[in-house]
Protein backbone atom coordinates (compact mmCIF):
# COMPACT_ATOMS: atom_id res chain seq x y z
CA UNK A 1 0.00 0.00 0.00
CA UNK A 2 2.71 2.47 1.17
CA UNK A 3 4.53 1.76 -2.00
CA UNK A 4 1.69 2.28 -4.61
CA UNK A 5 1.01 6.03 -2.46
CA UNK A 6 5.01 6.37 -3.48
CA UNK A 7 4.23 5.82 -7.13
CA UNK A 8 1.18 7.62 -7.18
CA UNK A 9 3.44 10.59 -5.58
CA UNK A 10 6.09 10.33 -8.26
CA UNK A 11 3.68 10.18 -11.25
CA UNK A 12 1.96 13.34 -9.66
CA UNK A 13 5.26 14.95 -9.65
CA UNK A 14 6.13 13.89 -12.90
CA UNK A 15 8.30 11.32 -12.41
CA UNK A 16 7.83 7.93 -13.78
CA UNK A 17 8.98 4.97 -12.47
CA UNK A 18 8.27 1.70 -14.39
CA UNK A 19 7.74 -1.37 -12.37
CA UNK A 20 11.58 -2.62 -11.39
CA UNK A 21 13.60 -0.18 -13.61
CA UNK A 22 14.27 2.99 -12.21
CA UNK A 23 15.73 4.23 -14.98
CA UNK A 24 13.86 6.55 -17.62
CA UNK A 25 12.34 5.85 -21.02
CA UNK A 26 14.94 6.22 -24.10
CA UNK A 27 11.94 8.49 -25.76
CA UNK A 28 11.70 10.60 -22.32
CA UNK A 29 15.72 10.82 -22.90
CA UNK A 30 15.21 11.41 -26.59
CA UNK A 31 12.81 14.03 -26.08
CA UNK A 32 14.88 16.15 -23.08
CA UNK A 33 18.07 15.73 -25.77
CA UNK A 34 15.69 17.58 -28.10
CA UNK A 35 15.05 20.21 -25.66
CA UNK A 36 18.84 20.45 -24.74
CA UNK A 37 19.94 20.90 -28.17
CA UNK A 38 17.37 23.44 -28.69
CA UNK A 39 18.09 25.31 -25.64
CA UNK A 40 21.46 25.56 -26.51
CA UNK A 41 21.34 26.24 -30.21
CA UNK A 42 19.10 29.44 -29.07
CA UNK A 43 22.12 30.44 -26.31
CA UNK A 44 19.34 29.84 -23.91
CA UNK A 45 20.74 28.79 -20.03
CA UNK A 46 18.20 26.80 -18.10
CA UNK A 47 17.63 29.01 -15.37
CA UNK A 48 16.48 31.46 -18.47
CA UNK A 49 13.92 28.83 -20.30
CA UNK A 50 12.85 27.50 -16.46
CA UNK A 51 11.92 31.70 -16.14
CA UNK A 52 9.84 31.35 -19.50
CA UNK A 53 8.26 27.88 -18.21
CA UNK A 54 7.53 28.88 -14.53
CA UNK A 55 10.21 26.52 -13.22
CA UNK A 56 13.18 26.23 -11.46
CA UNK A 57 16.24 25.59 -13.37
CA UNK A 58 16.60 21.66 -11.62
CA UNK A 59 13.04 21.07 -13.09
CA UNK A 60 14.46 21.85 -16.68
CA UNK A 61 17.40 19.88 -15.68
CA UNK A 62 15.03 16.97 -14.99
CA UNK A 63 12.76 17.14 -18.62
CA UNK A 64 16.45 17.45 -19.96
CA UNK A 65 17.81 14.01 -18.42
CA UNK A 66 14.55 12.41 -19.41
CA UNK A 67 14.26 11.87 -15.13
CA UNK A 68 10.80 13.57 -15.66
CA UNK A 69 8.30 13.15 -17.81
CA UNK A 70 7.13 15.90 -20.32
CA UNK A 71 3.49 16.14 -20.19
CA UNK A 72 1.42 17.60 -23.20
CA UNK A 73 0.74 21.21 -21.88
CA UNK A 74 4.38 21.31 -21.18
CA UNK A 75 5.66 20.36 -24.61
CA UNK A 76 3.22 22.98 -25.98
CA UNK A 77 4.93 25.60 -23.78
CA UNK A 78 8.24 24.50 -24.56
CA UNK A 79 7.80 24.57 -28.43
CA UNK A 80 6.53 28.00 -28.22
CA UNK A 81 9.17 29.21 -25.75
CA UNK A 82 11.62 27.43 -27.79
CA UNK A 83 9.90 28.46 -31.20
CA UNK A 84 9.89 25.13 -32.68
CA UNK A 85 7.29 22.60 -33.45
CA UNK A 86 6.19 19.80 -31.24
CA UNK A 87 7.66 17.07 -33.80
CA UNK A 88 10.57 18.75 -33.30
CA UNK A 89 11.11 17.13 -30.30
CA UNK A 90 11.07 13.38 -31.60
CA UNK A 91 12.74 14.13 -34.96
CA UNK A 92 15.45 11.66 -35.73
CA UNK A 93 13.94 8.95 -32.39
CA UNK A 94 15.29 5.87 -33.91
CA UNK A 95 12.64 3.42 -35.28
CA UNK A 96 13.79 0.99 -33.06
CA UNK A 97 12.37 3.12 -30.37
CA UNK A 98 9.38 4.08 -31.52
CA UNK A 99 8.26 0.56 -32.30
CA UNK A 100 9.82 -0.89 -29.43
CA UNK A 101 8.84 1.45 -26.57
CA UNK A 102 5.62 2.24 -28.39
CA UNK A 103 3.62 0.47 -25.70
CA UNK A 104 3.67 -0.12 -21.89
CA UNK A 105 4.25 -3.51 -22.34
CA UNK A 106 7.27 -3.95 -24.44
CA UNK A 107 8.72 -1.36 -22.41
CA UNK A 108 8.45 -3.47 -19.45
CA UNK A 109 10.07 -6.64 -21.32
CA UNK A 110 12.82 -5.28 -23.16
CA UNK A 111 15.72 -3.47 -21.12
CA UNK A 112 17.31 -0.03 -21.36
CA UNK A 113 20.51 -1.28 -21.83
CA UNK A 114 19.33 -3.26 -25.20
CA UNK A 115 18.47 0.49 -26.54
CA UNK A 116 21.43 2.24 -25.17
CA UNK A 117 23.25 2.00 -28.62
CA UNK A 118 21.53 4.29 -30.05
CA UNK A 119 21.94 7.68 -27.84
CA UNK A 120 26.09 6.73 -28.12
CA UNK A 121 28.10 9.06 -30.57
CA UNK A 122 25.11 11.59 -31.22
CA UNK A 123 26.96 14.55 -33.28
CA UNK A 124 23.97 16.69 -32.59
CA UNK A 125 24.48 16.86 -29.01
CA UNK A 126 28.27 17.36 -28.84
CA UNK A 127 29.06 20.79 -27.78
CA UNK A 128 31.52 20.91 -30.41
CA UNK A 129 28.81 20.62 -32.68
CA UNK A 130 26.65 23.45 -31.34
CA UNK A 131 29.51 26.06 -30.91
CA UNK A 132 29.70 25.65 -34.79
CA UNK A 133 26.13 26.05 -35.33
CA UNK A 134 26.49 29.43 -33.41
CA UNK A 135 29.10 30.50 -35.22
CA UNK A 136 27.58 29.91 -38.52
CA UNK A 137 24.64 31.44 -37.58
CA UNK A 138 26.21 34.73 -36.13
CA UNK A 139 27.69 35.32 -40.04
CA UNK A 140 25.57 38.03 -41.12
CA UNK A 141 26.56 38.21 -44.49
CA UNK A 142 24.05 35.00 -46.51
CA UNK A 143 26.91 35.27 -49.16
CA UNK A 144 29.37 34.52 -46.86
CA UNK A 145 27.66 31.90 -44.95
CA UNK A 146 26.96 30.08 -47.87
CA UNK A 147 30.30 30.15 -49.23
CA UNK A 148 31.55 28.51 -45.56
CA UNK A 149 29.34 26.36 -45.81
CA UNK A 150 29.95 25.22 -49.14
CA UNK A 151 33.68 25.20 -47.78
CA UNK A 152 32.86 22.96 -45.05
CA UNK A 153 31.08 20.36 -47.26
CA UNK A 154 33.66 20.02 -50.01
CA UNK A 155 36.05 19.18 -46.99
CA UNK A 156 34.17 16.43 -45.87
CA UNK A 157 33.82 12.80 -48.05
CA UNK A 158 31.61 12.77 -50.38
CA UNK A 159 28.37 12.14 -50.56
CA UNK A 160 27.94 9.99 -53.63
Amino acid sequence: MLDKLRENADMARGEHPVAGEGRPSPIDVHVGSRIRLRRTLLGMSQERLGEALGLTFQQVQKYERGVNRVGASRLFDLSRVLDVPISFFFDDLPESLASTYGSHLTRRSTGFTDMQDSFTDDALNRRETLELVRAYYRITDPAVRKRVFDLIKSMGPSDS
